[in-house]
């Protein structure tokens, strides 16, 4: 499209955006082939969709969106809880790509209960409303599986799946299976037990499964009374029964308050790219359908925008009716025979902080589901929040970490470790032999090992490109002495890498990450010790720590174990072990003469041992 094709078009939509009128409605945007590409909703027409087209619009998302329209629709209607329902309406029959799209769980399990003469009552993850009516769906298969398990218990529809009929039944072309003979089931397949009968035991049936268990076990016990008065004890101890399974049922069931009655709970939790709105229906006080959706972002949608969306989407599917909704801010919105509340305190608290973390939950499995498919994006992100955290230029693909390790100065080393992409790179590793510094002084041992490092990869760089060769964040398993050492070395090297320290308290636990701010001082970056950032830095500490201390021993032991014959040029350890075994000290190998020697190990070697020892 050219520029003035480009300003014709604006030309055009600004004309259309100027006669929209200051009324609650819907808006729809069509590209140029006539397809509805964005759908909206708005209080105020005019005022909503003028919001596109000003010029400081500073969302990248928006910008493309504008690009793409060539053509307005708006629908008027009366409030904007209809303006609400329409945008609904709309997005579910025209999908359209700039929207964002509720993933509504449909391997969800369904409890179903059959439009049949006999309604049978079973699981299903498939919905046709046409076959049956459809409870749930339930997130979790355990609470499915036990109101099924009580429903079969105490109302004890039939099992079989045969397509049964008034007809047939009064003509008795069925007969009675085993689950008659074992009391599953009273046999309504060869008139045992009445149509009516049975459908009452379904209507009961029905009742469990919208979560009015309580008055069905009220119901029980009044019946068991009412029969012991009238001395029919068989019939009152079988009902007696069916209330102890009842009654149990509702004590495991999970029970959030009994002053609570009719209530839906919303909560939202969202990233760059996700939004995760959690939906609590709580009837008689508990908790009857727990379900969190996922939308995916399309335009940067606000939290605001998502769960109002959320809030009409999913009380639409799933049929609900409450007249109280508690929400965790306002969502500015109003619906008929609706209270929106925002609880401080009390049961209606414990149930909003329970739906937030039943969202923290499923985002995180969703997260861990996605990082197991594709190992990577784990590190990217926590690369990222790295990045974020320490406010560094780029992301920290290379990461080197310093530690010395010594005992009272004496065979004095330095570890390096590097990570690339938060993986160990061993080949890459490197141990340093301190060879200026005499005694225990651990900041001019660092000063000398940064400086060796660093000077090396800079003359390695010459005709590269400029920090190709450098890496991205250096961290010092120390405090704020260490750091200044590796900033002073770094700045004599004209290099510009951004430097972190561990440091750790005085039971030697790291307990902070140490950094610098914006004015060149050192501040303190706070971090839970539970967070996942946390355990990567302290793993990376751990590692060089390891590393130095390993390299530390191992010199330590060649020290203790050394010998002159270990000083003399020519003569390697087979040579040496094969003196120690035959004259098993140094001892005796100086008191041997030349002959003796030459047997062990021949004359040239015999030569250099008599001149060395």
């Amino acid at each position: 499209m050219t520029a003035e094709e480009n300003a014709r078009r604006l030309e055009y939509l600004k004309s259309i955006v100027s006669s929209l009128p200051e009324s609650p409605g819907c808006y729809q945007y069509l590209d140029d082939a006539g397809k509805v590409i964005y759908v909206g909703k708005a209080k105020n027409l005019h005022r909503r969709v003028a919001s596109y087209f000003r010029p400081e619009v500073d969302r990248e998302k928006t910008r493309v969106l504008v690009s793409k329209i060539m053509d307005i629709r708006y629908a008027v209607v009366k409030t904007e809880q209809e303006a609400f329902l329409l945008e609904n309406s709309l997005i579910k029959k025209y999908t359209p790509r700039y929207n964002v799209l509720l993933k509504d769980g449909k391997t969800y399990p369904y409890i179903c209960v059959t439009k049949e003469d006999y309604p049978r009552i079973m699981t299903t993850r498939r919905v046709n409303r046409r076959f049956a009516t459809y409870y749930g769906p339930f997130s979790h298969l355990g609470s499915m599986y036990a109101m099924l398990d009580v429903i079969k218990k105490t109302c004890k529809p039939r099992r079989c799946n045969m397509q049964m009929t008034c007809e047939g039944v009064s003509q008795g072309r069925y007969k009675s299976c085993l689950e008659w003979h074992i009391h599953n089931c009273k046999a309504p397949c060869t008139a045992h037990q009445s149509h009516e009968e049975y459908m009452l035991c379904i209507d009961e049936a029905k009742e469990i499964l919208r979560g009015n268990t309580r008055e069905i076990c009220r119901s029980a016990h009044n019946r068991m009374q009412a029969l012991a008065e009238e001395m029919r004890f068989e019939e009152a101890e079988e009902m007696k029964q069916r209330y102890m399974l009842l009654d149990e049922y509702c004590s495991r069931s999970e029970v959030v308050s009994n002053t609570i009655n009719h209530v839906d709970v919303f909560s939202i939790i969202s990233d760059e790219n996700a939004a995760f709105v959690n939906f609590l229906h709580v009837i008689s006080g508990s908790i009857t359908q727990a379900l969190t959706f996922e939308y995916r972002k399309k335009l940067d949608e606000s939290d605001l925008e998502l769960l109002q969306m959320g809030i009409i989407e999913i009380r639409s599917q799933y049929g609900s009716a409450t007249n109280e909704v508690i929400v965790p801010f306002d969502v500015e919105m109003q619906l008929d025979g609706v209270t929106f509340a925002i609880p401080q305190r009390g049961d209606r608290k414990k149930l909003l902080d329970l739906s937030l973390m039943n969202c923290r939950q499923y985002r995180f499995d969703r997260l861990k589901q996605a990082e197991k498919l594709n190992p990577e994006q784990k590190s990217v992100r926590l690369m990222k929040e790295i990045q974020s955290t320490l406010h560094l230029p780029q992301m920290p693909m290379w990461i080197e970490c310093f530690d010395n390790s010594n005992i009272s100065g004496s065979d004095a080393v330095a570890g390096l470790v590097v990570f690339r992409k938060l993986k160990p790179a061993k080949r890459d590793y490197r141990r340093f032999i301190i060879k200026t510094v005499n005694g225990p002084d651990d900041y001019a041992s660092m000063h000398e090992v940064v400086e060796r490092r660093y000077t090396r990869l800079k003359e390695e760089a010459t005709g590269n490109e400029q920090g190709a060769n450098f890496p991205n964040l250096i961290i010092t398993d120390g405090g704020k002495g260490q750091m200044g050492v590796v900033s002073d070395v770094l700045r004599d090297l004209g290099l510009q890498v951004p430097v972190a320290g561990l440091a750790k308290d005085n039971r030697h636990r790291t307990n902070e990450l140490l950094i610098y701010d914006e004015t060149g001082s050192i501040v303190s970056v706070g971090l839970k010790q539970d967070s996942e950032l946390f355990h990567l830095l302290t793993r990376i500490q751990d590692e060089v720590h390891r590393y130095a201390i390993s390299f530390h021993r191992d010199r330590r032991s060649r020290h203790q174990v050394h010998s002159h014959i270990d000083d003399i040029k020519g003569i390697g350890e087979k040579t040496k072990q094969l003196l120690l075994q035959k004259f098993h000290s140094v001892r005796q190998i100086k008191d041997a003469d030349l002959e003796t020697l030459e047997q062990v190990v021949g004359r040239h070697k015999a030569q250099l041992i008599i001149d060395n020892l």
